[in-house]
């Protein structure tokens, strides 16, 4: 039987090995996803934008509005940079990959999308049997960031066919193997509890306030934070600690927060798990900028676990009031081709497998 999915660990590194990703490194591949390195190649541009079919990033850049720029100075909010990324890509006739932004990309409001030559999508190597270059469009919004060559700030997850859940394909795997938890792990979650349903496969998560601290407002700043400095700087600098007061939060239009999901999730070991955009009834607002969770989160080292708490980042586009159990986020679950030979729980060197509550990213110090 073919093996049909997200691809595992042990696959993207046989695509390494055999020449179908070049100037990758192991150090960088994680259960379904490989980070994606930057290269001192880098611009600073005017605007952001997308390639025709077919037409070369680098010999687009010619054609726009661009500077080369030196990784020696900060990459300043509010501004646009473009970076070459090292890997290449010779990709199998069968695979295809979409890209996100790595967890602390996004806690940090730090804004990426990836460039693939000849596709006229961000985030998108299409199609299956890419062969090409990588870039990334890089916009620091609440302060300036410090980065060297071989940062990573997005990933690339690689597939041989879409197998996300629909309806009945969620509610089997929602019983079979409890998804869905509460944040005490003291209860999961069958399908008939799950009050919000778009139908359309996705399970709907909730706003938790019931922290003593619900969330961090960011302050927008001039200071400069080095993403290569880890467990570092206090979070005051950067954020304000929100506290709770009643079942409710104002939430200011344009500004952004760092949340969490009342609901703690539980991705088995044949599973992935990616956050989808809420739509416009729910409010007019973003509630993740990063997006993928890797198969084993919450999962514990020998299915053990009992889910763990989603940290959002979401910023309003217009004044809002948001109350506890409010909808505020959306996640879709899909196969694995197979089981990674890693999976979540057991890396040693996340900074987040004993997340509860909101979190800042890895380069604060741990309240």
């Amino acid at each position: 039987m073919k093996k049909l999915g997200a691809l595992p660990y042990q696959t993207i590194l046989s695509l390494i090995s055999s020449g179908f990703i070049k100037n990758a490194t192991e150090k960088n591949v994680a259960p379904a996803s490989l980070d994606l390195t930057i290269t001192p190649e880098i611009y600073r541009t005017e605007r952001i934008f997308q390639p025709r079919p077919g037409e070369k990033i680098s010999e687009l850049i010619k054609t726009i509005e661009t500077s080369p720029y030196d990784l020696k100075y900060p990459l300043e909010k509010g501004l646009t940079y473009l970076a070459k990324i090292e890997e290449t890509l010779d990709l199998p006739d069968s695979v295809y990959g979409y890209c996100n932004p790595k967890s602390s990309t996004g806690r940090n409001d730090i804004h990426t999308r990836i460039l693939a030559d000849g596709v006229p999508r961000y985030d998108a190597i299409t199609p299956a049997g890419f062969k090409g270059n990588l870039w990334i469009i890089i916009s620091p919004k609440s302060y300036p960031i410090k980065i060297s060559a071989g940062e990573t700030l997005s990933q690339a997850r690689f597939f041989n066919q879409n197998t996300r859940f629909d309806e009945l394909e969620m509610q089997i795997e929602l019983k079979e193997f409890k998804l869905i938890w509460n944040s005490l792990g003291d209860k999961y979650y069958r399908y008939d509890e799950l009050k919000i349903k778009d139908n359309d496969g996705s399970v709907i998560l909730t706003l938790d306030l019931t922290q003593d601290i619900i969330g961090y407002k960011c302050y927008g700043s001039n200071r400069i934070l080095d993403l290569s400095k880890i467990n570092y700087y206090p979070p005051e600098r950067f954020f304000e600690p929100i506290k709770k007061q009643d079942d409710c939060v104002y939430l200011r239009k344009g500004d952004f927060y760092i949340l969490s999901t009342k609901e703690a999730v539980r991705v088995p070991p044949h599973l992935a798990c990616e956050m989808s955009p809420m739509d416009e009834r729910s409010g007019e607002f973003r509630s993740h900028y990063a997006g993928f969770i890797d198969p084993g989160w919450g999962w514990g080292s020998e299915g053990e676990g009992k889910g763990r708490q989603i940290t959002l980042e979401l910023r309003p586009f217009e004044d809002i009031v948001v109350r506890d159990n409010q909808p505020i986020g959306k996640i879709k679950f899909e196969r694995m081709a197979e089981i990674p030979d890693v999976i979540y729980d057991k890396k040693i060197t996340s900074n987040y497998t004993k997340q509860t509550g909101p979190k800042l990213s890895k380069h604060f110090i741990c309240l």
